[in-house]
């Protein structure tokens, strides 16, 4: 079994509008969201092999925040997920260390709420908010043989949701 969870990055600032997109960084909220989510991840009991992200700044201190406060030691940093589609996504995920059984995978929409439709679920999302985390579940022992349309929704995190 493998489970992933897509998390999409937190609010980011659009304060400089001299910045790159590719360079912006969080803006407040994000800093505030970041590590409540991380901690509701940790409240179910999630513990990551690994991280893969964006090399967007926003997803890297996203992921950055998560990988302190559940203690992850391993992440993977690909220009690949900037923006990234399904199909991109699926195949980075096809890359990662079979040693690695759970990992939280940091990027951006609209990629992730087409992602999070394609995944086996009744439920549609129409849109996966920042900060939001999708959990899925594949019956796969090693990551080559990761599908996005095989795999199980378990989870759908977000900040705003009331508990």
């Amino acid at each position: 079994m493998k489970t992933l969870y897509f998390i999409r990055h937190a609010k980011s600032s659009w304060d400089d509008p001299t910045l790159n997109d590719h360079d912006r960084p969080l803006n407040k909220r994000g800093q505030r969201d970041s590590p409540v989510m991380a901690r509701r991840l940790l409240g179910i009991d999630v513990s990551p092999d690994g991280i893969l992200s964006s090399t967007a700044k926003r997803a890297r201190e996203t992921a950055a925040y998560f990988k302190d406060v559940l203690s992850v030691e391993n992440a993977i940093y690909l220009k690949e997920l900037y923006h990234a589609w399904p199909p991109t996504i699926e195949a980075q995920v096809r890359n990662l260390p079979d040693e690695w059984a759970t990992v939280l995978v940091f990027g951006h929409n609209p990629g992730y709420t087409d992602l999070a439709n394609k995944l086996k679920n009744d439920l549609y999302i129409g849109n996966v908010p920042t900060c939001g985390i999708i959990g899925a579940r594949s019956d796969v022992s090693e990551w080559k043989d990761f599908s996005l349309a095989d795999a199980q929704r378990s989870a759908y995190l977000y900040p705003k949701q009331t508990e």
